[in-house]
């Protein structure tokens, strides 16, 4: 008999989706989110973001932790006797940090893209109001078509 290998699903900030592919990839797998204590005190996050993301974890079925990054993830897997550790990719120098400890721990580290909101021209926009015009402009394109 093949053993079926124990998978969680890693939730992050840069992806609340309940339609999540690493969601979708293993529904019935146990998901965990971390709040970065260290990370919210150095860094520039409103209090509407944080509420925002607190909202946005409601509405999934994750187990909600704080602490250090990469111990909490690998703790749960641990407590679920899992070696596999699925998630979305993000931009954050912190995610690459975190997905390399966990890699070092022995874990399988499985990254699942999602297909973008709306595919707009490779351009740099420093402020979301000059981003939303060009995307806004896509996504009235596309919906058209």
């Amino acid at each position: 008999m093949a053993s079926i290998e124990k998978q969680i699903i890693w939730i992050h900030g840069d992806n609340l989706n309940p339609n999540s592919p690493a969601i979708q990839a293993a529904p019935s797998a146990p998901a965990v989110f971390v709040w970065d204590d260290a990370y919210l005190e150095k860094a520039d996050i409103s209090f509407k973001r944080i509420l925002f993301i607190y909202e946005s974890l409601l509405e999934l079925p994750v187990t909600i932790l704080r602490g250090q990054v990469d111990h909490e993830v690998a703790n749960f897997a641990k407590a679920h006797n899992a070696q596999s550790i699925l998630t979305t990719p993000s931009p954050s120098a912190g995610f690459t940090r975190y997905s390399q400890r966990l890699r070092e721990q022995g874990f399988d580290i499985q990254i699942f893209e999602e297909d973008p909101f709306v595919i707009i021209p490779n351009t740099y926009h420093k402020r979301f109001s000059r981003y939303w015009k060009v995307a806004q402009k896509a996504l009235v394109k596309d919906s058209a078509s």
